[in-house]
């Protein structure tokens, strides 16, 4: 069993995705494959419009956790309810650090498990919710989860996505000073291609994190 990065771990609503509303653990791992977290590095980094701070452990209970087991109890005791426990594994790219033990600790604890990843990682097996946000540049090799959410405009067809085996496809429009654009494209795109929805940040909207 290995030890973990976690940048942060916090109770909160789902803010994005089909699963928006919805009172969930986020437990947000440190680092990322596609770019190192550091304004200095964005220019160079294969994704550059990443707007999460996943750098360090100094967060809310974040910190290096020993062992599956003592993370997964964290988390538990951040549900702090009767109902089934919900976490959402992200990051960064959380599947650096997922692994079979993690998922056995959050199953052991009761929890429903959701993942957000840009696919350059194959998912371990026991994850409920596999949410993949492709990056252009990238080679996407997970191909199938329940949500595939691209966030729009990127150099990328996403017609060319449409035979991959997800139960949802969502375009989302990119935050930044483009969004408004981004919205209207977004808005238009699936207005012709029905088999995608939008997606949008509601957290950045009601004001959760």
């Amino acid at each position: 069993m290995g030890s973990y990065a976690v940048k942060e771990m916090f109770l909160t609503l789902q803010g994005e995705g089909m699963q928006v509303g919805r009172r969930a653990v986020f437990l947000r791992f440190a680092g990322c494959n596609l770019w190192s977290g550091r304004e200095q590095d964005r220019e160079q980094a294969i994704c550059r419009f990443c707007d999460t701070d996943f750098v360090g452990i100094d967060g809310d209970n974040g910190g290096r956790y020993a062992d599956a087991p003592t993370l997964a109890a964290k988390a538990k005791a951040l549900w702090a309810s009767a109902a089934r426990p919900f976490v959402v594994m992200t990051g960064g790219e959380p599947l650096l650090q997922v692994d079979a033990d993690l998922i056995a600790a959050l199953k052991a604890e009761g929890f429903e498990i959701a993942v957000e990843t840009n696919g350059t990682q194959i998912a371990p097996e026991g994850i409920d919710w596999i949410c993949v946000s492709p990056k252009a540049g990238t080679e996407i090799v997970q191909r199938s989860g329940a949500e595939l959410k691209l966030v729009w405009p990127q150099p990328i067809d996403p017609h060319s996505m449409e035979d991959w085996d997800f139960d949802h496809f969502l375009l989302q429009p990119m935050d930044g000073p483009g969004l408004a654009e981004a919205r209207d494209a977004a808005i238009a795109f699936v207005l012709e291609n029905p088999c995608w929805r939008l997606s949008t940040q509601t957290h950045k909207v009601v004001g959760i994190r």
